[in-house]
């Protein structure tokens, strides 16, 4: 009888075990961070106004299973977002478990200054289904996960036959736990360099500044040939090969001197 007692007790607690596991999210919670910049396109300001931040519970219904992260109405220029500087897009608490989308749902009144005028900026479905983008992370419980959403406006823009300016996002999203950053300066200034590398299909841009300074964000762990074209034609283009990226570190080139043709 005590054995028969025993094995049914041993046998509840296996159960009970099992199910404990299988509630799997609710059993703890994570951060999730995450991050903007830009690539430079040819305009004046691209502002985009941001109403929500959301992100999909992976196996949930396309029309269930979203997270608001941030709900903030927020105006970004884009344009502003290069060479390092990012905006916060969400900082939130999440229950730990498995994800597969991001959406950023718009607000009316985005708009773009090309050469001094000011447009409209059509965003199709961005103010009803959003913005999605498909990228699957894991929330680990008492972690933060961290991610760069890199938008490339130049990409993006699209002016229609009767002067409308239509955004359709070229959009991508890197871990900031398996990316880093090369920096440098391009001298002379009157070069006006535009410094580019590749990662997979993926085009990586960045102007100099002021100061002939740049940075290449989100560039995942490896190894790159850094482009750096001369927009002014006196000047060569040159190319930095086997520069090594190394995650959560940035790589500096130093100073990088144009010759003239």
């Amino acid at each position: 009888m005590k054995t028969l007692i025993g094995s049914m007790i041993l046998l509840f607690v296996m159960v009970w075990g099992c199910s404990d596991d299988s509630t799997g999210p609710a059993g703890g919670q994570g951060t999730i961070k995450m991050y903007m910049t830009d690539s430079p396109a040819a305009y004046d300001s691209v502002i985009v106004i941001v109403q929500r931040v959301e992100v999909h519970r992976t196996g949930a219904d396309s029309t269930d299973g979203w997270i608001v992260i941030d709900d903030n109405l927020r105006a970004f220029d884009l344009l502003q977002l290069r060479n390092g500087t990012t905006v916060i897009l969400g900082d939130s608490v999440l229950p730990a478990g498995t994800y597969n989308q991001i959406r950023l749902v718009l607000a009316n009144g985005s708009y773009v200054i090309d050469n001094g005028v000011k447009h409209d900026l059509n965003v199709p479905s961005g103010m009803q289904s959003g913005i999605k983008i498909n990228h699957s992370f894991t929330i680990q419980s008492n972690s933060i996960y961290e991610v760069m959403i890199d938008f490339n406006v130049e990409l993006s823009i699209h002016i229609t036959g009767n002067n409308q300016y239509i955004l359709r996002p070229v959009l991508r999203c890197i871990p900031l736990s398996s990316s880093g950053s090369v920096s440098g300066q391009v001298l002379p200034l009157d070069a006006q360099a535009i410094i580019f590398t590749t990662s997979g299909t993926d085009t990586i841009s960045t102007y100099a500044d002021l100061l002939g300074f740049f940075k290449l964000m989100a560039l995942t762990q490896g190894t790159y040939d850094i482009e750096i074209n001369a927009l002014n034609p006196i000047y060569r283009d040159t190319v930095i090969t086997g520069v090594n990226v190394t995650a959560k570190q940035n790589t500096e080139i130093g100073l990088v001197v144009l010759g003239t043709n």
